[in-house]
């Protein structure tokens, strides 16, 4: 399970004092992953076992405190993460390379009117409407595996 840290920025004299992250030994890419600023907080998530070198920056040092976010912080993320935000448009793109929007429109309209018994289902659209069904959940779940992988899961 990834490990989420909080934060307080400091800027002076000309610099900003961010996060030590851990490094990948390969590529010496950081590990982990901002994920937004909010009201003065940095959010950073790090991959299952990765820890935090001990040699962080005196300025932010007494800030940092590793944090089990509550669901208001972790939709708080969702809204202004720019990783969250991706995730989002990239479900939406899974679902619209099978259906156009005009299509699953569509799909929305008869399944409501099927529901609620104004609109009798023709041939071939309850298996037209499980196919999309698939499609959508299909996406949603890879969503929902992403933003898990981020500790914005639940």
């Amino acid at each position: 399970m990834p490990s989420t840290y909080a934060y307080q920025k400091f800027s002076g004299g000309g610099t900003t004092h961010c996060l030590k992250q851990p490094a990948d030994p390969t590529t010496h890419a950081a590990l982990g992953t901002e994920l937004a600023t909010i009201d003065g907080t940095t959010y950073v998530v790090l991959p299952d076992g990765a820890t935090l070198p001990d040699d962080q920056p005196a300025e932010i040092a007494a800030s940092i405190q590793q944090v089990t976010l509550t669901s208001e912080q972790r939709e708080a993320i969702k809204a202004v993460s720019p990783h969250a935000l991706l995730i989002s448009s990239r479900i939406i793109d899974r679902i619209r390379a099978e259906y156009p929007l005009d299509e699953e429109l569509f799909l929305a309209r008869i399944a409501v009117g099927a529901l609620q018994g104004s609109y009798t289902l023709q041939a071939g659209e309850a298996e037209e409407l499980a196919a999309y069904q698939v499609c959508a959940e299909a996406a949603r779940e890879w969503g929902r595996t992403e933003r898990a992988l981020l500790g914005l899961g639940a």
